[in-house]
């Protein structure tokens, strides 16, 4: 059995990070004391023009600290950022400048684009009934409202949106988050204690179940335990094997925690994610999921579970209670959003076709592709960092818009290229893509 750690957590604040308490692996064991995340600290200056781009920058130049401290700071980071331009694996950002959708327009670029990289599983992030449902909360209830939920910042369209979430996923209650970063972030330091434990999947065990009922075992002297898991993991497109960890909890008495966000929408029969996928509607305790991805994409995170804990979480959780509310316009993009997935349950049977289509063409033309083969996360393992930065470029150059993945996104040695499906793709467009990659794989000697 692990020996947990002494620790006095009064040391600890809510910035303080993971305490480990033992590690196989396939799963962590860890105490959990909470963390919180900081964003936004620094805004970059918008101009109108580029006379006055020039005047702000000259300004921002001339306010600039030149401490020695910073110097030394500026060389530390100019050593960090050349290091990543070496290793060929510099993440530009291209500039869209259209909505999002399986065709996009790309700075730069005279044509469209075919789309392969987006998280838009079900295409809703442009949906004419989606848009329609913004403009119109825009006009109702405002672009914003300057305030965190309990004090000034709760509408009835949020509660609206909360109650059908919980019925969506069959739940006692909802709730919403600015994002699912912050869901994540928030429910922890709530739900457990130093008296708690926390085993964390990394799906990177073949004996990935034995491991946890090891830990499983090893724990039970601890108030609670949780099993925390990705439904989907969302660089592989592996399914988590949810069927035996519920079964593993209900034999050793523990919660199942899932993070659902590349699945809620569009995977499994109705979109129910994870759960529905492997027959287990109910089973789970605690869903967390994103408003951010398939469910119209534009912002937002929620925890659906027991009242209690959704109650508690009210209380206590800081990212709930220090971050304002989701503006009234994403929240009607979103509840819209669901309308449209339970009114539509063929909308994930396209995004499945679709998945199957391109994940055979792919492996008929020698590429490997890792994944469930009936996930829209379609990695296309290359190995090497710099060549899947190469390939993805040279896709780019045939109007396909994909990125390479490499270190520390995924483990060394193990680059790809994440196709993304959406039931917005027609046959046509998964076929053009295929027959990119065809080009470029020959091209560069990863096909024969």
């Amino acid at each position: 059995m692990a020996t947990p750690l002494s620790v006095d957590w009064r040391n600890y604040s809510a910035s303080s990070a993971v305490v480990l308490v033992s590690h196989s692996a396939a799963f962590h064991c860890v105490i959990l004391f909470p963390r919180r995340a900081f964003a936004d600290l620094v805004r970059p200056v918008e101009s109108e023009d580029a006379a006055l781009c020039s005047v702000n920058q000259a300004r921002a130049s001339a306010l600039t600290r030149s401490s020695s401290s910073l110097a030394s700071t500026r060389t530390i980071l100019d050593g960090e950022l050349n290091g990543i331009r070496e290793a060929g694996t510099w993440k530009a950002e291209r500039v869209i400048v259209s909505p999002q959708g399986p065709m996009i327009q790309v700075e730069g670029q005279t044509a469209t684009i075919l789309n392969f990289c987006a998280n838009n599983y079900l295409g809703l992030s442009s949906h004419p009934a989606v848009i329609e449902a913004g403009k119109k909360a825009l006009d109702t209830h405002g672009a914003g409202l300057s305030s965190v939920r309990f004090i000034c910042g709760t509408q009835d369209i949020h509660k609206e949106l909360e109650e059908k979430i919980a019925r969506f996923h069959g739940r006692e209650d909802t709730i919403l988050y600015i994002s699912c970063f912050d869901a994540n972030a928030g429910i922890f330091e709530v739900l457990l204690s130093p008296e708690d434990a926390v085993i964390s999947d990394e799906l990177n065990h073949a004996s990935i179940i034995d491991d946890l009922e090891s830990h499983l075992k090893n724990s039970q002297n601890l108030r609670q335990r949780l099993i925390a898991t990705d439904g989907v993991f969302s660089m592989d497109g592996n399914v988590a094997p949810l069927n035996e960890i519920c079964a593993l909890a209900d034999k050793y008495n523990a919660l199942v925690f899932i993070d659902e966000c590349h699945a809620t929408g569009f995977f499994g029969k109705t979109g129910r994610g994870t759960e529905e996928y492997w027959g287990l509607d109910g089973k789970v305790d605690i869903i967390n999921s994103t408003l951010g991805k398939a469910l119209g994409g534009a912002a937002g995170g929620y925890t659906t579970g027991p009242k209690q804990l959704i109650d508690l979480l009210r209380q206590r959780s800081r990212p709930y209670l220090f971050s304002n509310t989701l503006p009234p316009p994403v929240v009607a993009c979103a509840s819209k959003a669901f309308d449209l997935v339970m009114e539509n349950p063929d909308l994930p049977k396209k995004v499945v076709s679709n998945t199957k289509r391109f994940r055979s063409r792919m492996t008929d033309a020698g590429f490997t592709v890792a994944g469930d083969p009936e996930h829209a996360i379609c990695p296309v393992m290359l190995g090497d960092a710099r060549l899947a930065s190469q390939f993805a470029d040279k896709m780019l150059e045939l109007g396909i818009y994909v990125i390479g993945f490499s270190y520390p996104v995924v483990p060394k040695g193990k680059a790809r290229i994440r196709v993304q499906i959406s039931a917005s793709h027609s046959e046509q467009e998964i076929d053009r893509a295929v027959d990119a990659f065809i080009k470029i794989g020959r091209e560069l000697s990863v096909i024969a």
